[in-house]
Parts: C-alpha cells; sequence; structure tokens
C-alpha cells in the first residue's frame, strides 16, 4: 500500500508542473509573437535600404551636394593652381601663406599635393585668385604694418 505521503507529493508535483505549464505556455506565445514582428522589422528595414540605394543611384552627381547643405559652387583645387598662382602675383611661399593665413610649409605642400586646403581656405584661395599684383602688395604692406 502506497504511502500517503509520497501519493500527495505526487499529486503537489501534477498540480504544480500544470499550472507551470500553463503559464509558460503564455510566455512561449509572446515570445514566438515577437520573433515574428522582429522578423517582419529586419526584412522592412532591408527593403527600405534596398530602396534607398536605388534612389541613391538615381540622383544626379552635381544635385547631390546640394541635398546636403553645401554650397552649389563648389571651389576646386589643383595644386599646380597654386604654383601659377603665386609665380603670377610674383609671390614667395611665405608670402602667398601670409595672405592665406598659413604657414609657407603649407603652401608647399598644396602645391605638392600632399595635403588639401581646408574649405574655409579655398575661399581665402578664391579671393586671392581674383586680385592683381598691385593688390596683393597692398594688403601684405597692409599686414606686416598690423
Amino acid at each position: 500500500m502506497p504511502n500517503i505521503a509520497s501519493v500527495l507529493k505526487e499529486e503537489i508535483a501534477r498540480l504544480v508542473r500544470k499550472q507551470l505549464r500553463g503559464e509558460t505556455e503564455t510566455l512561449k506565445k509572446a515570445s514566438s509573437r515577437y520573433r515574428a514582428e522582429i522578423a517582419a522589422l529586419k526584412r522592412r528595414v532591408e527593403a527600405l535600404e534596398k530602396q534607398i540605394f536605388r534612389l541613391e543611384k538615381m540622383v544626379p552627381k552635381k544635385a547631390a551636394p546640394a541635398l546636403d547643405g553645401e554650397p552649389e559652387t563648389k571651389l576646386r583645387f589643383k595644386p599646380q593652381g597654386i604654383r601659377a598662382q603665386r609665380t603670377r602675383l610674383g609671390l614667395s611661399a611665405a608670402e602667398m601663406g601670409t595672405l592665406v593665413g598659413v604657414s609657407a610649409q603649407t603652401i608647399y605642400n598644396w602645391e605638392a599635393g600632399s595635403s588639401r586646403p581646408r574649405p574655409e581656405q579655398l575661399a581665402v584661395i578664391a579671393t586671392v585668385r581674383k586680385m592683381g599684383k598691385r593688390e596683393v602688395k597692398a594688403r601684405l604692406d597692409q599686414m606686416h604694418a598690423a
């Protein structure tokens, strides 16, 4: 004859398993639903990324900088242009650097093509490009006096 304690113990274990099964079933369903939602979101993100890629290919290259907030008239830079401008104006690298606000070594690096000017320096170079010899000399004298 079975012991009443063992029968009671088995019945308690059965009831606990039944209750746990009910509680974990809802958790399993929720977990499954979340996984399905995550998979759907991943598919949607992938589709949107493909669409962005296709749209970026359709945008013309010249219109792209205007969308980013950059100015439409982009200043170009050529190392030979700096050297030609400097010789046209009859300036040394140190004088050109003083005009632009950089060192003579920086001017040499630009001319050698080992570095490039920053956008604000390109704007100054563009203004110097529009100057004549007399105006450049006057500006340099004014800078040396100050």
